[in-house]
């Protein structure tokens, strides 16, 4: 932990300690020439990625990509480019939050090194996919998306900008193992993959069980720090933007993802109970016959 005991007394002998904001802004990291080369390291990866490795690769190992149109194959690019951004921070995200010490002792002003990395590199993918989202607007184009990347961007500003929040920050990016199998929804059914298919509906479960373990399951533990904090020394030297870019967002994001996990819910049971009527029909009876 940081030490909060540093303070400045007003000229009225009041024994009120009021906090030194001179220490807050020393306290907080200043945005490092090494992780703004990192967030355009990214962004000209994720770029490379969407225009030439993606299409190299989708056609070698998808023989229905050379058939998909112009639309289509900008939307698998960029869902292809999505997918591994995805496992990337997924990943790191999980390693920072098993073996970060310092980020778990202290969530508001742990060393956000490995964080403000972590993030850079999503801040990257986000400026690429927001300028590729604009440049496709019409094969990709979706306001939704481009609320989502800003608001994302501006509470990355106070991760990397002045190193706070970095639990909060890294736990939010867990949401992201949910990403591959949302966009393998999307492959199989411009593929033409029925619904009812092994593979599609292999992949529909572990989408709902992974977004519900990745997206509601951890609220609990999210929000059980979030009031641990809330309140201390170490809360108020968040200003006020900070604040509103995390608490705010964190509960306008789970409301959405409560909803969503509806919707996944209520799919995941319409298909697999089509299949088991399918299936049912199917089966022979006594007589030899089918029903």
């Amino acid at each position: 932990m940081k030490d909060l005991s540093v303070y400045c007394r007003k000229g009225d002998n009041r024994n009120e300690p009021v906090l030194l904001f001179e220490w807050g802004w020393m306290a907080m990291d200043p945005f490092s020439q090494v992780i703004l080369i990192i967030s355009v390291t990214s962004f000209f990866t994720f770029q490379w990625l969407f225009h030439k490795v993606s299409p190299w690769i989708s056609r070698h190992i998808s023989p229905g990509f050379a058939g998909l149109s112009d639309k289509q194959k900008v939307e698998w690019n960029s869902r292809t480019v999505s997918t591994f951004h995805a496992l990337l921070v997924g990943l790191f995200c999980l390693y920072i939050l098993c073996f970060d010490d310092a980020v778990n002792e202290d969530p508001v002003w742990g060393d956000p090194t490995l964080v403000k990395t972590n993030v850079a590199i999503t801040t990257g993918y986000l400026i690429s996919d927001l300028l590729l989202i604009f440049y496709y607007w019409k094969a990709i184009g979706d306001k939704f998306f481009v609320v989502h990347h800003l608001a994302a961007l501006y509470a990355y500003y106070y991760v990397l900008g002045q190193g706070m929040l970095p639990y909060f920050a890294n736990f939010r990016l867990l949401a992201e193992f949910s990403t591959p199998c949302v966009n393998q929804r999307w492959f199989f059914e411009v593929l033409g993959y029925p619904k009812t298919s092994g593979p599609n509906m292999a992949n529909g479960v572990a989408m709902a069980l992974v977004f519900f373990m990745v997206r509601i399951a951890v609220m609990p533990v999210y929000y059980s720090r979030m009031c641990a904090v809330y309140g201390t020394e170490a809360f108020y030297l968040v200003p006020w933007g900070g604040r509103v870019a995390w608490i705010c967002s964190s509960i306008c994001l789970d409301i959405m993802n409560i909803m969503w996990m509806h919707k996944i819910t209520r799919g995941c049971y319409k298909v697999l109970r089509s299949a088991h009527r399918s299936k049912k029909v199917s089966a022979p009876q006594e007589n030899g016959k089918t029903d």
